[in-house]
């Protein structure tokens, strides 16, 4: 008598059989080991990630247009140095000319034209001198415009450059209400990670001006099916063409930050995806390179700012981060000790 299989112990071997299957085949989704990492939502951890949104927008939007100021300031610089060369030998060669004049007369200079030819050829020359003075002369107007034009724009870009520093210093004030805000998450100074051998990424696109452009949540998120900005998939695919190729998540809907808005993305630390578990050995070493590659590459993809291990960078220097208040890796979503956290301008 062939013996009964309780059905829950059948649909429990099936649905074992039915996994086994699907690794043999190659058909296995690629999902994290598990549920996208809860960082936390709460009434501080929400006007935290907001201050610190704002103040890194801002830091790096002036730092964008200072560094565009300073790129044309450079070459108006260079244009009015050309102009004042030639500005001045021309002013040499008028001058030449008028000291001869002084000195001769017309008439002693018209006898300096004069080279045993007939009345035909002194003509000549006489027009030929007066078309010679009529050009320099028309040249010393048009450099002369052209240096005050210069010189005007140069004025100008002075003047841009001390707005933008000015504007730097406003965001240092907002990057103090940060770190403030940072007080309550431990934002003490930190080491953090920094790695001097980090490859370059490739620049993401910019305006003619150096400006970053405004970008919505427009693009296809490969990692969830939501949507991500442009600028933040170009990140995300830098980052895996550099060797960061382990499971990654962006686009979360609900809740605060920047994933709802397809301007953050979660790296898994983890061969396998998303763990309970702190990241040791070669998990938390390749977390510490990936943070360390955002970082050194912040101003090339529009990085605001990155959290990894109970640290975040943000505004060009590490600090200690706790967002749940617990002891450094009480609760690895929230400490982001099993993902590095990226937002992206």
């Amino acid at each position: 008598m062939t013996p009964t299989v309780p059905r829950r112990r059948r649909s429990a071997r099936l649905a074992v059989l039915l996994a086994a299957l699907l690794v043999v085949t190659g058909l296995a989704p690629a999902a994290p080991a598990l549920a996208e990492p809860n960082e936390g939502s709460s009434k501080t951890l929400k006007q935290l990630r907001e201050n610190l949104d704002a103040a890194a927008k801002g830091y790096l939007e002036a730092q964008a247009a200072l560094e565009a100021s300073e790129v044309s300031q450079k070459a108006l610089a260079a244009e009015l140095t050309a102009a004042e060369t030639e500005l001045e030998g021309l002013r040499q060669n008028v001058a030449a000319y008028a000291a001869e004049a002084y000195k001769t007369g017309k008439l002693g200079l018209v006898s300096l034209m004069i080279d045993g030819s007939g009345p035909g050829s002194l003509l000549a020359k006489a027009g030929a001198m007066d078309r010679m003075t009529q050009r320099d002369q028309s040249k010393m107007r048009d450099y002369r415009t052209r240096k005050q034009e210069v010189t005007a724009k140069k004025a100008a870009i002075n003047v841009q450059v001390k707005l933008q520093q000015d504007a730097l210093k406003e965001i240092e004030k907002r990057k103090k209400a940060a770190e403030k805000a940072l007080a309550v998450a431990d934002g003490r100074n930190s080491s953090g990670y920094i790695n001097a051998n980090s490859p370059l990424a490739k620049p993401a696109p910019r305006n003619s001006d150096g400006s970053w452009p405004k970008e919505s949540c427009s693009i296809d998120d490969p990692t969830t099916g939501g949507c991500i900005t442009p600028r933040t998939l170009h990140a995300m695919n830098q980052a895996k063409a550099n060797g960061f190729k382990r499971y990654v998540s962006c686009y979360r809907s609900g809740g605060d930050g920047e994933h709802p808005k397809g301007r953050a993305c979660d790296h898994a630390s983890a061969t396998d995806g998303f763990k309970n578990s702190s990241a040791s050995g070669g998990d938390r070493t390749y977390g510490n390179n990936l943070a360390a590659f955002y970082v050194k590459n912040a101003s090339r993809l529009g990085v605001m700012y990155v959290i990894w291990y109970c640290q975040i960078w943000v505004n060009g220097a590490w600090k200690r981060y706790s967002s749940t208040g617990s002891t450094c890796g009480d609760s690895p979503a929230g400490d982001h000790t099993n993902h590095v956290h990226v937002s992206i301008l």
